[in-house]
This record gives structure tokens, sequence and C-alpha cells, in this order.
């Protein structure tokens, strides 16, 4: 090994290594070992089926994302006559700012806390943001935020299909939903950035309001890597 050629990489990486610390990504990556310790790719097992898709969302889109896991569960089974135990679906909460999908992670407590309904820019039907997670349990009532994200008037037909795009709903057909560790600690030092305290306190308290079923993967750009890997296919949202 020539020591004199590696000699200049090893100071370079030392110097990105160390930036990337001063950017709070080392606190991200000490998050990243510990969950690799404790088998990241174990949640692949949970997606069962014969037909299994990974539907790859970083934005919320006003629920349109859950919109098409339900039509991809609902028309497998209306018209391919295929049983619910045979399709597998995933779901991907990451990124940061207000358009993420990593908000959907968490209960209504966060939600009402952080005022993530104000921080999103999501109303009500009454016109005052969101204090509960919308996209956990929407009701008949929520189409409207539905129909914004193609810009629709009212479709009153639509409206008895919100309750089954939920993600509860969708995790009883057997949707899989997962959190991104490296997002989650960006997200933690943007919000202690807006005031609400410091980025460790905050990513406690996040992890222990996360909705039920929820699995924390420590990149999501591994995860679907390992998903293709073990033949979930991909369609990206």
């Amino acid at each position: 090994m020539n020591l004199e050629s590696t000699t200049p990489r090893r100071q370079f990486l030392g110097r990105m290594a160390g930036a990337a610390a001063a950017a709070g990504i080392a606190a991200s990556l000490a998050r990243t070992e510990a969950a690799a310790a404790s088998a990241p790719d174990a949640w692949i097992q949970e997606v069962k089926g014969s037909h299994k898709c990974l539907f790859d969302f970083p934005q919320h889109k006003n629920a349109m994302p859950l919109l098409h896991i339900l039509n991809y569960i609902n028309t497998y089974a209306a018209a391919y006559k295929v049983d619910a135990s045979e399709v597998g679906t995933v779901g991907t909460l990451y990124s940061a700012g207000n358009q993420a999908s990593i908000t959907m992670a968490f209960n209504d407590a966060i939600w009402a806390k952080y005022k993530l309904g104000a921080y999103m820019g999501l109303k009500d039907a009454d016109g005052k943001p969101y204090t509960r997670n919308v996209f956990n349990r929407p009701t008949p009532a929520d189409l409207h935020l539905l129909l914004k994200a193609i810009d629709a008037p009212d479709i009153p037909a639509l409206a008895g299909a919100m309750p089954a795009l939920g993600i509860e709903s969708l995790q009883k057909m057997g949707t899989k939903f997962l959190l991104c560790a490296n997002a989650l600690g960006i997200w933690c030092l943007e919000l202690e950035a807006r005031g609400h305290g410091k980025a460790a306190d905050i990513e406690k308290e996040l992890r222990a309001n996360m909705l039920p079923g929820v699995t924390v993967v420590p990149a999501m750009v591994i995860a679907i890597e390992k998903a293709q890997e073990a033949g979930i296919r991909y369609n990206r949202q």
C-alpha cells in the first residue's frame, strides 16, 4: 500500500467527517449505528403476499399517496380477485420541511403541541389549522384536503373513501409504514431552529409519540434499496 497516496485522502475524509459533525449529521449517524445493531431490515418480513409494492413519498401531498396505496390494494381485490393476504404495501415517511411526509408519523398530541397543521398549511373544513394527525384517521369531512391535491371542486361521492385511506386503516390492511432516522434527526434540528427546544429533547419526545406500528429505519434510501432486493416493487409518488 502506498502510504503517501492515501494520506491526502485520509486528511480529506477527516475534514469531511468534521464538517458533518458540525452540521449535526454525526448525531444522525449515531442513530443509524444504533438502528443497525437491531436488525434494521427485519420489517421486510412483515410485508406479506405475492404482490408487494413500496410507495415512495417524501411529501405528504394532501394524502394522495395514501389514496394510491388504497387503490393498489382494492384493485387487486376487485379486478384481479386477489385475496388481501397476498397484497403487501409499504409507505415511506421522511424528508424535512412543511411539505414532508415525516409529520404523518406522529400522534395527535405532537400535532397539537407543535402546531403541525399551521406549520404545514393544512386546515380543516372550518378553515382552522388541524390540531390532529388528519392522515391517521381522516373522516368524510376531510375530503377537501384530498381534493386540494388535484385542485378539484367538491366531489361528495368520494367522501366515503376518506376513512379507508387513513394510515390506521391501511395498517389494518397490511400496509407497513417506515420512518427514516436520518430524516428525523434533520427535522429535529429544524424544529430546534424554529424555537421548539433542543433537538435531542425533541427527538426523544417524537420517538415516544410515533403512531403504533411505524418502524424506524436507519436511512430511507437504504430501506428502498433493501426492499427492491427483497422483491418489493417500487412506485414513486
